[in-house]
């Protein structure tokens, strides 16, 4: 069982920058691929980012290459999501998953899920 806790969510300005962070309990997060999704209001969850068991692999969605970085630290159970150049289109609820079974960028085979962090981007 993996349990996990996003943070860092809040409001800032287009252009500017975030980190996300996400604290998983249990002592298999290393055993998990880690992925990042977001879901704006009346739209569906979408992939945005995914990282290997041992954070060598990194894929990025199209419209976020080039601006956000995934990572973890496997000593901390914690994987992270540096945000940078906000753009308007950007603003959602970030969620980070788990998956046991690797890396992968349909949310609906990722096995554990946190309840969310609020990004929201001012003009």
């Amino acid at each position: 069982q993996v349990q996990l806790v996003e943070s860092g969510g809040g409001l800032v300005q287009a252009g500017g920058s975030l980190r996300l962070s996400c604290a998983a309990s249990g002592r298999t997060f290393s055993e998990n691929a880690m992925g990042w999704f977001r879901q704006a209001p009346g739209k569906e969850r979408d992939f945005v980012s995914v990282i290997s068991r041992g954070g060598t692999i990194r894929q990025y969605a199209d419209s976020v290459k080039g601006r956000f970085t995934i990572s973890r630290d496997n000593t901390k159970n914690t994987v992270y999501l540096q945000i940078n150049s906000l753009k308007p289109e950007d603003p959602a609820v970030y969620y980070c998953a788990a998956r046991r079974s690797g890396r992968s960028t349909v949310f609906d085979e990722y096995d554990y899920w946190g309840q969310g962090t609020q990004v929201t981007v001012s003009s």
